[in-house]
């Protein structure tokens, strides 16, 4: 039977579809792009270089008299504010944060339990400085061992606890440079789990910072070692150094630290309806001193900022496009909750950014990362962190990905 011209011209086109579609997938694969979004449909770039909130702020940083400081937001991560950051300092006991971290680790994984007895070696027996007055030879659990290091800073304690851990304290020194490393800690090493001195061991209050945050938000579950008053051990019963627990109900914590080169230091951290600050004073003149400047730039930090949550796995940064996928779009965002601190009320002027790689051609798996989502304020950048695919998309039919290649040819 004669084929009429609407039928000829009708299987032409779509022979020629499937032509050029097949010569696609054959094809080398488009060169991808990277596609700048806004994010929730906000503004089309965002600047280079973070900022410190603090900077933003129409109230000033409290003067403080320390060597160096700092104030960050637990919940964002984001330091507000700063002196001297990155100058070498010694930690004297602030050491012990990270010794604490790594007995919580091992606590965790089960390679120590807080019942556990720990024998007293004749090395920890003399370890100098603060004591919790334990025994050689004598069986001392985890727990209690834990009070000493954390309530009383007893360096005896803190060596029997390394040597559990580690078999040795110069083997635990060097899982906590290990630790430091993991953690990013680009300026800190520890030569010994006390904070004794030593001209190798060093930190800074950057460092300082990260480390608590680290360890107040994976391990809460032990906070409540940082927050007691006092402890009572081989019936002697000492005071916890940090006079905030006494001054303010929100601080919980963490920890004290003083020698005569150090001078006065002192990690502390509040939390207050919700969000969580935590302040570093290194080098002040006295006992005092570091109390007084922790509790203004505490306050300062929760009086002048807010701390909002922009987004979520159910809030994406951006909606994009999908090729060749059984779903045109695909949530991009972050797998866990995003924060953002800002100066007080500055919350609805945040505004995110995501730069992502375009063509995004399926099949795409959740946690695949394909950009950066930026968050500025004022034109400054406050934070930029990695863009990830929020959900599977798996590929489409044959024709369905030859019919996405045909159309991104005329993109």
């Amino acid at each position: 039977m004669p084929m009429t011209f609407q039928k000829f011209r009708f299987r032409f086109s779509h022979i020629s579809l499937c032509a050029a579609g097949l010569a696609l997938v054959l094809a080398p694969a488009l060169s991808p792009a990277q596609n700048t979004a806004p994010a929730a449909g906000m503004t089309p770039s965002a600047p280079a270089g973070i900022t410190a909130v603090g900077e933003l702020a129409t109230v000033p940083a409290p003067s403080l008299t320390a060597k160096a400081w700092l104030t960050l937001d637990a919940n964002s991560g984001q330091i507000i504010a700063s002196q001297n950051p990155d100058e070498s300092v010694e930690p004297a006991s602030l050491t012990k944060l990270m010794s604490a971290y790594l007995v919580f680790e091992a606590l965790e994984s089960k390679r120590l339990t807080l019942d556990q007895p720990v024998t007293v070696s004749e090395k920890a027996w003399r370890t100098e400085g603060s004591r919790m007055f334990i025994k050689p030879g004598s069986q001392v659990t985890v727990d209690e061992l834990l009070q000493g290091v954390i309530v009383q800073s007893g360096n005896d304690a803190t060596v029997a606890l390394a040597e559990a851990v580690a078999g040795s304290e110069d083997a635990f020194a060097a899982l906590m440079n290990q630790e430091a490393a993991k953690q990013g800690l680009r300026d800190t090493h520890f030569v010994n789990s006390t904070g004794l001195p030593d001209p190798a061991h060093l930190t800074t209050v950057r460092d300082l910072a990260i480390m608590s945050k680290n360890l107040v938000t994976r391990f809460p579950q032990y906070l409540h070692y940082y927050s007691q008053k006092e402890y009572t051990y081989n019936k002697i019963k000492q005071n916890n150094r940090n006079r905030l627990l006494w001054t303010d109900p929100t601080v919980d914590g963490l920890k004290t630290g003083h020698t005569q080169s150090a001078g006065y230091c002192l990690v502390a951290t509040a939390l207050r309806d919700g969000r969580r600050v935590v302040s570093v004073i290194v080098g002040a003149a006295s006992d005092s001193a570091r109390s007084e400047n922790s509790l203004k730039l505490l306050n300062w930090s929760f009086q002048n900022f807010d701390t909002i949550k922009l987004f979520d796995n159910d809030k994406p940064a951006v909606n994009a496009r999908v090729w060749e996928g059984q779903s045109e779009t695909v949530g991009l965002g972050t797998p866990t909750a995003t924060w953002v601190t800002v100066p007080r009320g500055k919350g609805p002027q945040v505004k995110p950014v995501a730069q992502y790689t375009q063509p995004l051609i399926a099949p795409l798996k959740a946690g695949a990362k394909v950009g950066t989502v930026s968050l500025s304020l004022d034109g400054k950048l406050l934070r930029q962190d990695p863009l990830f695919v929020l959900n599977d998309v798996p590929e489409a039919g044959f024709f369905g990905r030859i019919y996405d290649k045909v159309r991104l040819l005329f993109q």
